[in-house]
């Protein structure tokens, strides 16, 4: 077997450096999206749009069906929450740094489920990162609310469950998997969950009246979800980590919340005072040392 390259080429630096811009600044996709669709429609049309049509032509991946039906519902429950939250519970800035609590819970879960061992760096890291979110939690306001924080964490966890059943397929299966076409049929999956909550909870006249009244920013928020942000950013991030090893690969997801936070602060004039920034250091340095360091310690 070949070894994989440990240095990346300067033109896959770069698109790694697109791929998590893409990821960061879409909080800011969704946030306007969100003044016109309302939170569990905008996920199902989110999910819609990753199924149909490109379901026709990506071939399934040769996993079982059930992998396929969790992962969407997961990955569904998790855009449900993280929309909702949204809506009014918090700012587009701070729920792209809170989601990147799905590490820790991705971590627990593997060391229940796979009995994965971890090392005290870890641990560190997780201490660091929870003393940064009470940081937050101690400057809570009318952008930044406890039922926001608690509901993104909760979609944080939906986020790690998806994480687990890739693992779980992975393992089953043998070998890798096409990533897009799990993406595109698994969002089969999460429609029909989310279309029972939009008519659930927001109603059958407020969903039709809401795609009647979209804006073609609206829709091209939508579409965005699916082409750029999904297919796109998946698509080329498993490209990398087929071509480089995943420790190489991986620390750069840690500038999603980098790009979350500062196009936030650009384009919707967030406030970035000093404890967001504090407590942004302090979540995103946990999360380091236990890319960087605990990994390596392994």
């Amino acid at each position: 077997m070949t070894a994989r390259p440990r240095h990346v080429r300067p033109l896959h630096i770069a698109l790694a450096f697109l791929i998590v811009a893409v990821w960061g600044t879409n909080f800011v996709v969704i946030k306007a999206a969100l003044r016109e669709l309302p939170p569990f429609l905008f996920a199902a049309l989110r999910f819609t749009a990753c199924a149909v049509p490109f379901a026709f032509f990506i071939t399934r991946p040769n996993v079982r069906w059930r992998w396929l039906a969790l992962y969407g519902t997961s990955l569904g429950a998790q855009f449900a929450l993280l929309f909702y939250a949204m809506r009014a519970d918090i700012s587009p800035g701070m729920a792209s740094l809170v989601i990147q609590v799905q590490v820790f819970f991705t971590i627990a879960l593997s060391m229940w489920i796979f009995h994965e061992r971890t090392t005290a760096v870890t641990w560190v890291g997780t201490m660091l990162a929870a003393a940064g979110l009470a940081v937050i939690g101690l400057h809570l306001d009318a952008t930044i609310t406890a039922l926001g924080v608690a509901i993104v964490v909760g979609g944080a966890l939906a986020w790690a469950c998806a994480n687990i059943v890739v693992k779980r397929a992975v393992k089953e299966s043998g070998a890798s998997i096409n990533m897009v076409g799990f993406m595109v049929w698994s969002s089969l999956f999460a429609v029909p969950p989310l279309v029972i909550m939009s008519l659930a909870f927001e109603g059958w006249s407020s969903g039709v009246h809401a795609i009647a009244a979209a804006s073609l920013g609206a829709w091209a928020a939508v579409a965005w979800q699916a082409i750029g942000n999904t297919l796109f950013g998946y698509a080329a991030w498993s490209w990398l980590l087929t071509r480089y090893d995943a420790a190489v690969i991986a620390p750069y997801a840690l500038l999603i919340p980098i790009f979350g936070m500062g196009s936030s602060a650009l384009l919707l004039g967030e406030p970035l005072p000093a404890w967001k920034l504090v407590a942004a250091a302090m979540v995103l340095g946990g999360i380091t040392l236990i890319t960087l360091v605990g990994r390596r310690g392994r």
